[in-house]
């Protein structure tokens, strides 16, 4: 079962737990703009919508704190791109 993605500063990055496998996007806060470096996905987790999951989390973040965000990973600048999230693109 999916859970809340959650903020994990100490790790610098956003994670998606999804039963005992974990979905994370590596992040950078450099003032108001979010970087996201690398989204990972275990192999069982891949093409299950997981990282998209986490993608509409780490979006719902940038809202609500007025972030930007600079995907600096093709999947994440994909995502952004295929889910009309340009308004927040950095």
């Amino acid at each position: 079962m999916a859970q809340a993605v959650t903020d994990n500063r100490a790790m610098n990055r956003f994670e998606l737990a999804v039963g005992a496998q974990t979905v994370f996007a590596n992040f950078r806060r450099n003032g108001q703009t979010l970087v996201i470096s690398y989204v990972e996905a275990p192999p069982s987790l891949r093409g299950t919508g997981a990282a998209g999951r986490l993608m509409e989390g780490v979006v719902a973040t940038a809202r609500t704190e007025g972030l930007k965000i600079v995907p600096l990973c093709s999947y994440a600048a994909l995502w952004m791109r295929r889910n009309r999230q340009d308004d927040l693109l950095a």
